[in-house]
């Protein structure tokens, strides 16, 4: 059976945007982008969702761990030992911070041991600086077990056929009204790091994805024709890009009761664009969709490896324009000149490129690591 890739593609058009929103593209480019580049993560991971997993939990909780938290800690641990080395070798530094001008400053052996706990403990504590977008691992790791904890007490809860299929509805209502509530009143869930908006958030737009998926076929068929996908797209773009220009709201972990209200259309149009625009590179065998799978397919090491691949072109603008070379310690990107030039299509190659080549090269060496390791064991045995 051939495998669906238009997902995959998806997700490879997905962190395609994140990195040239992380890289300070063109104001006008970043806040179409943030409408929807987010929950467009949340709503594929959901697509995947089965029901199988209402009674094979711990299968769903393990993979969770497995795909989520374990490479969370693992790099974040990684980062957090280096942070000091960052200092001392320039990367990082007390001068040049983020936009708002604010800084990082080394760890005293105590903070190294609060931030483990965090990391261990609460999948927070990261390197705010170098891990910047690691809070997505907490945010679909919570909403995706959220939402199955809820799925699972409804479902023993409801005992007609007819009301069970309403459950993934009612999940998706039940957080909308509770991130209402939540962003109305300014409440935090003081168990979940920065306050759970973004996993509750999570959990709702995880819920569309798996809706969405009962009716994927439907909805192919009836914008299969290739003028009908296009005008969908331009049409779904426009209403995401008015939205970014009357609306503005994102993922934010501060997002207030206006931007909660201003996320979930054009949250869901921006992924019907995605979508769509994935339906039509799927259609031919080509380098460009070969190369969105692959990208798709590899999104964890883009998320951890992006920003510190950006530290390349960040030498490069600063030879550049003559600047302070201490800028290369400025979060996400070189903040000088930003919306003046197009070093952000740089920083984006960069921020996609070398982490994608960093494990293309990686699962090579694997590849023939194994092919070696083959040829020495069936060497070993004596030929008849």
């Amino acid at each position: 059976m051939n495998r669906n890739t238009v997902i995959s593609i998806c997700k490879g058009i997905a962190i395609i945007l994140m990195v040239i929103a992380h890289a300070e593209a063109p104001a006008w480019l970043c806040k179409f982008i943030f409408e929807f580049h987010m929950p467009l993560f949340f709503i594929t991971a959901g697509y995947f969702f089965s029901v199988k997993y209402l009674n094979d939990e711990s299968t769903f909780i393990k993979k969770r761990i497995k795909g989520l938290y374990f490479p969370f800690v693992k790099w974040s641990v990684v980062f957090l030992i280096l942070h000091n080395l960052m200092f001392k070798i320039g990367i990082l530094n007390e001068t040049y911070g983020n936009e708002l001008g604010g800084v990082t400053h080394p760890y005293s052996w105590h903070q190294m041991q609060q931030c483990l706990w965090n990391i261990i403990t609460a999948m927070g504590g990261y390197d705010a600086f170098l891990c910047g977008a690691f809070w997505f691992f907490r945010g679909l790791f919570v909403a995706s077990i959220l939402y199955l904890i809820i799925y699972k007490l409804l479902d023993s809860r409801i005992s007609s056929a007819r009301f069970k299929k309403a459950i993934p509805y009612l999940i998706c209502v039940i957080m909308l009204l509770l991130c209402g509530w939540k962003t109305y009143e300014g409440l935090k869930v003081i168990t979940l790091v920065q306050g759970g908006y973004r996993d509750m958030m999570g959990c709702f737009f995880f819920g569309c994805g798996f809706i969405f998926k009962q009716y994927a076929d439907s909805y192919q068929a009836i914008i299969k024709r290739n003028y009908a996908v296009i005008w969908s797209s331009v049409v779904f773009g426009i209403a995401v890009y008015l939205f970014s220009q009357y609306l503005t709201a994102n993922m934010n972990w501060r997002s207030s009761f206006v931007q909660f209200l201003s996320l979930p259309v054009p949250a869901l149009l921006g992924f019907l664009m995605t979508y769509n625009i994935s339906m039509l590179l799927d259609r031919k065998e080509n380098w460009i969709k070969r190369f969105l799978v692959y990208t798709g397919d590899h999104t964890l090491y883009i998320f951890i490896f992006h920003i510190i691949a950006y530290k390349v072109v960040s030498l490069i603008k600063i030879w550049y324009y003559g600047l302070d070379i201490r800028q290369i310690g400025c979060h996400m990107v070189v903040h000088e000149h930003s919306q003046e030039d197009a070093f952000w299509i740089l920083y984006t190659i960069a921020g996609v490129g070398i982490p994608l080549l960093g494990t293309w090269l990686s699962e090579r060496c694997t590849i023939k690591g194994r092919k070696h390791q083959s040829s020495q064991s069936s060497s070993a045995f004596p030929q008849k």
